[in-house]
């Protein structure tokens, strides 16, 4: 037994309940969470049925009210000491006999056996939501472009001696939350600076990190009443979305289709991430080597702007080979191992089907797995009772192929030639484009796709963040609405 384990063995299991509108609600009906490497239960989850939810939504307005009591420039505050309680303090966890807290190091080791996230990615993640949390004033800013935020506190003002007034769109914003990484929750922190409740729905495997947040919140003063947490099944999450009047909905493409019109939900699917190299300079493609690697291997491969595409029009064998030679010999670890690269899965179903639809793919032609040359062993591994699928680099011929656009939540990345007169209308729907090209036309074709959200001009790994510069939609234009407001003064 690992210390990790060992430490998790002694803890007590923990009841995290239902949250409306700040007030803790123990569930009669509760899902437990375990550990995947043991089956150990470390937790149990009160769930919320759909009528539960569509009650509570009803009075959403009055934590709204609660919340909009105080001035944004306050909230702001509120948000900066919750990221130092969030990394610093022991926190409430959960409800039941005694006092149920959890400092930071349990959390670390309760997130990472429930999710198979390493250690060392816990805390990276961690660190994440707390600098957001730090740099919230510069990231309300720039969501706003500006804007005097006495205007929010108001509805209006004068902003550059122009009048102005902003209202709500929502009395609540809905997030329904993925598994597959924490630091997806940094995503929805400006609400509450920006003045919107939140109801929040965690991931199956994953509630720990926005009930921790919720916590910080609290204990930093703000009003428990903007915060509701509710584990649910899907005609729940479906409650959220219809009933909150502004969503986030993370997911996989057959969860966010039936979504993807609707002005309400700002989706946040598949990223499609790609990484573009010139004509110009793919001859010199050894030196941005560390880039590509960054860019699919950071946070385990999990996140939305990790890179499953690199195009090229040149050198595509070379540059594959290169790929696997690095992230091919790759294996799954120990979670306190500090050099950890790869995340095990919580399902070992889901990295079974992934295996056998890349096997599938590989099978049916015009795509190589450059990787088996450098790995031993399978891509399916089992290791200290975990399942991880170890990195995986193809060489495809076309990028329509069905392995060749494709996002899998692992190290996962897909070489494809293109001629560079054809990239920018082949790639389709990207969430982050980095190109490394000093080309002028295919920079100015790239800044005029209306199909990428981020655009990085230059050796920028695309996993790297500004998070004053959001890469997939403005927060505050979906919560907020600007009113033509004409004055006139009686005579």
């Amino acid at each position: 037994m690992t210390a990790a384990a060992s430490a998790l063995k002694q803890q007590a299991t923990v009841h995290v309940p239902v949250l409306r509108a700040g007030r803790m609600y123990e569930s009669a009906e509760t899902l437990p969470i375990a550990d995947i490497r043991t089956g150990e239960t470390l937790g149990v989850v009160g769930q919320a049925n759909a009528g539960l939810i569509r009650r509570d939504l009803r009075r959403s307005h009055q934590a709204a009210v609660a919340l909009r009591a105080l001035p944004a420039r306050r909230l702001i505050e509120i948000t900066q000491e919750a990221g130092r309680r969030f990394m610093e303090d022991d926190l409430c966890v959960g409800i039941g006999d005694g006092d149920q807290t959890q400092g930071p190091e349990e959390y670390v080791r309760t997130l990472s056996a429930t999710s198979g996230l390493p250690h060392h990615l816990v805390r990276a993640n961690m660190d994440k939501i707390a600098l957001v949390c730090r740099q919230m004033d510069r990231i309300v800013g720039a969501l706003t472009r500006g804007l005097n935020l006495s205007i929010l506190d108001e509805a209006v003002g004068e902003h550059d001696g122009v009048p102005m007034c902003f209202y709500p769109a929502a009395d609540a914003l809905g997030v329904i939350l993925p598994s597959n990484s924490p630091g997806v929750n940094s995503l929805w922190l400006p609400a509450i600076a920006l003045k919107t409740p939140v109801c929040l729905k965690p991931g199956r495997e994953e509630p720990w990190t926005p009930w921790r947040i919720v916590q910080a919140f609290i204990a930093a003063g703000c009003p428990a009443e903007a915060f509701s947490f509710y584990p649910t099944a899907h005609d729940g999450a479906a409650e959220i979305l219809k009933l909150c009047g502004r969503s986030l909905l993370f997911g996989d493409a057959s969860t966010t289709a039936p979504w993807a019109d609707d002005p309400r939900v700002q989706v946040h699917g598949p990223g499609r991430t790609k990484i573009i190299i010139g004509l110009d300079l793919i001859d010199r493609w050894r030196e941005w080597l560390d880039v590509l690697i960054e860019s699919a291997l950071r946070n385990g491969g999990r996140s939305c702007v990790n890179v499953p595409t690199v195009v090229v029009p040149k050198h595509g064998r070379v540059i594959a080979e290169a790929l696997a030679e690095r992230l091919g010999p790759l294996s799954g670890s120990d979670p306190d191992d500090d050099s950890a690269a790869l995340a095990a899965f919580a399902n070992p179903a889901v990295a079974e089907r992934i295996d056998a639809a890349i096997a599938a793919g590989l099978k049916a032609g015009g795509a190589e797995d450059i990787t088996t040359a450098f790995r031993r062993g399978n891509r399916l591994q089992r290791h200290g009772g975990a399942t991880f699928l170890r990195p995986t680099v193809l060489l495809c011929n076309q990028i329509d192929h069905p392995l060749a656009n494709v996002e899998y939540p692992f190290v996962f990345v897909s070489v494809v030639e293109i001629p560079q007169d054809e990239v920018v209308a082949a790639i389709g729907p990207t969430l982050a484009v980095t190109a490394i090209t000093e080309d002028e036309l295919l920079q100015a074709d790239l800044l005029r796709a209306p199909h990428i959200d981020r655009l990085n001009l230059g050796p920028i790994p695309t996993t790297e963040v500004k998070w004053d510069q959001p890469h997939e939609g403005n927060l505050f234009e979906l919560l907020y609405r600007r009113r033509a407001l004409p004055v006139a003064k009686a005579p």
